[in-house]
């Protein structure tokens, strides 16, 4: 693909060490393409991580994870979007943990990651961890991704209730990551409601998004503090900048102790005075193609009955 500076949808991104004095660990980028020099199809590819492990080993593995996903993704043709994201995952999770046992001061290291990839108007998802991808569409908010911890695991199997998430003692312990022994599978369900199965979670995927949508990327830090019901009304009204300050102010007003990383991804809207303004440019063409065509009959009619027709034959009176 080929790098771009202007991108079809608006973007904003934040992050934040948090309230607890802790060294900030997470990573994100936002890139933007098109296909090829012939193939000017766009498309937005955005990615937050979150570090995991002692002696800042984590914002190593963040950083890798960051900067190998998005390279791949950018060296890729878009025809297979979520084996492009797999295959990028699994590498990515292999390198980190070749990294981290040729040195032991990072030994352990890993890495959450999630990822969301717009080719055209169709979005493509792939996680790894407890970093999320949410939609808000006309004012309801969707959690796309599934959390790989023990307390997600719990309440599938029944075991917690979704009400005792949030304070219970595992609630960060991850099951899976990039930079474990066993190399992860990415996670390629997209949720768009709770009873789905797996099989139709991932049929979700290309996902058209419509004009209005915004993608919300974040870690964890934030969904620890803010619930998912606080995050419409924190960012209503807002331009995205705003929004993403917004939602880092109210983890940080909650004394948010983890790092804090938000990437937004909004389908913008049509402007509704460019729409006017769009009508009156095809009326105005409009009327000049009827004034050129009208033009083009009197030239021709004149032109037949000057040059095409033979002249009338003059009777001479006899005598």
């Amino acid at each position: 693909m080929i790098r771009t500076t202007n991108s079809p949808l608006e973007v904003a991104a934040i992050t934040h060490p948090g309230m607890a004095g802790k060294h900030n660990e997470d990573r994100f980028a936002i890139s933007s393409y098109r296909v090829s020099e012939t193939d000017p199809t766009q498309s937005v590819f955005s990615i937050v991580s979150d570090g995991i492990g002692g002696r800042r080993a984590g914002e190593v593995a963040a950083e890798m994870a960051v900067e190998t996903i998005s390279h791949m993704v950018a060296q890729s043709d878009i025809r297979h979007p979520l084996a492009i994201l797999d295959h990028a995952i699994q590498v990515t999770s292999e390198a980190i943990a070749s990294k981290a046992k040729d040195d032991t001061q990072r030994l352990g290291m890993g890495t959450t990651c999630a990822c969301a990839w717009v080719i055209g108007s169709q979005l493509f998802i792939a996680s790894v961890g407890d970093s999320r991808v949410y939609l808000l569409r006309n004012g309801s908010l969707m959690q796309l991704t599934v959390d790989h911890t023990w307390v997600q695991e719990a309440v599938e199997k029944g075991i917690l209730g979704p009400e005792d998430v949030r304070k219970h003692p595992n609630v960060h312990v991850i099951r899976r990551y990039l930079g474990s022994s066993k190399t992860p599978q990415a996670d390629t369900r997209l949720r768009l409601a709770k009873d789905e199965t797996d099989t139709q979670a991932r049929s979700n995927q290309g996902l058209r998004l419509l004009p209005g949508d915004l993608l919300l990327l974040c870690t964890d830090g934030l969904t620890d503090v803010v619930e998912d019901a606080d995050i419409e009304p924190a960012v209503r009204g807002l331009n995205l900048q705003s929004a993403a300050q917004a939602l880092v102010d109210l983890a940080c007003s909650r004394q948010g102790k983890d790092n804090i990383t938000v990437a937004l991804i909004l389908v913008p809207r049509e402007d509704p005075s460019k729409k006017k303004s769009n009508f009156w440019r095809w009326v105005w063409l409009g009327l000049a193609v009827l004034i050129l065509l009208a033009l083009v009959i009197v030239f021709a009619t004149w032109a037949a009955f000057n040059f095409i027709l033979p002249p009338l034959a003059t009777l001479t009176p006899l005598p």
